[in-house]
């Protein structure tokens, strides 16, 4: 088999996993979910194969994310489809991480703006059951942690990698859309889907300059625990746009967007200097 053919294969077959794992989990903990809620184990497989789940559940969809999650780690790392190596964390590059956080705070009210521009809107089930998992006590767990681990591991560490390795240095870009595309066509919503592959390409241009999945981790996990924070202590906004937040006032919501590419494009600049592969940060 020739190295082309060996990488898209590997390509294929981890989104595959990934989604399978996915399916498995949601498939027998609502089988499990059915049989506390008292039913026969023949109910709950026949509730399954109808449709008749409650997938709405926190507790059921809270679940399934941490586990599935949990498994997809567990797995990648296990199997080495994204390889777990130290040398990046060992270069100590805590600067450069700080500016990923502050990266991602940048590209929040941005990436708002431009949605509700684009005028896209992610499905009431989608909203719904990201709003289920978050209210459950052990949705931290799930949003804020595990989910970026795992997605990380899988599009960057597992399908970028492989990726990067096909297109080579000279064409790395054309790995970086490829990968993006995939992870934002995965969100299932055009909406996500488009905020994804926008992030994405950031995510994977941190990955090509450090082979590294950390800072995208960093990003993930600060992005996610943006919007579990503002679900708890702002829950007016789940259903608001981004002038709510300015209280209406057009003019501080143009003041809070700039003041976000004030953080955004030197934050832009310093990673650009300062992300490396496995290099210490002495700048």
């Amino acid at each position: 088999m020739s190295k082309t053919s060996k990488c898209i294969l590997d390509c294929v077959f981890y989104i595959v996993i990934y989604l399978a794992i996915q399916l498995v989990v949601t498939l027998l903990m609502s089988i499990g979910w059915q049989v506390s809620q008292g039913h026969t184990l023949s109910q709950a497989v026949v509730a399954c194969a109808h449709g008749a789940v409650d997938l709405q559940s926190g507790k059921l969809q809270a679940g399934i994310a941490v586990l599935s999650s949990l498994l997809t780690i567990v797995l990648f790392a296990a199997l080495k489809w994204s390889p777990v190596r130290r040398d990046y964390l060992q270069s100590k590059p805590w600067v450069s991480l700080i500016w990923v956080v502050l990266l991602t705070l940048g590209t929040i009210l941005p990436s708002e703006f431009m949605v509700e521009k684009l005028n896209l809107q992610m499905p009431a089930t989608a909203e719904q059951m990201f709003q289920a998992i978050m209210a459950q006590p052990w949705g931290y767990a799930a949003i804020g942690i595990l989910a970026p681990l795992a997605e990380e591991m899988v599009f960057r560490g597992g399908l970028l990698r492989q990726l990067l390795n096909l297109t080579g240095s000279s064409r790395h870009w054309l790995a970086i859309v490829i990968s993006a595309l995939v992870f934002g066509v995965l969100h299932l919503n055009f909406a996500q889907g488009v905020h994804a592959f926008i992030i994405g390409l950031l995510l994977g241009w941190m990955y090509y300059r450090t082979g590294s999945i950390v800072p995208g981790v960093a990003f993930h996990w600060v992005n996610n625990s943006v919007a579990y924070a503002m679900f708890h202590f702002m829950p007016q906004m789940a259903d608001g746009k981004l002038i709510d937040l300015f209280h209406g006032s057009t003019r501080s919501m143009t003041a809070g967007l700039f003041f976000s590419f004030c953080i955004l494009l030197p934050s832009l600049y310093q990673l650009a200097l300062r992300l490396k592969r496995g290099d210490s940060d002495k700048m």
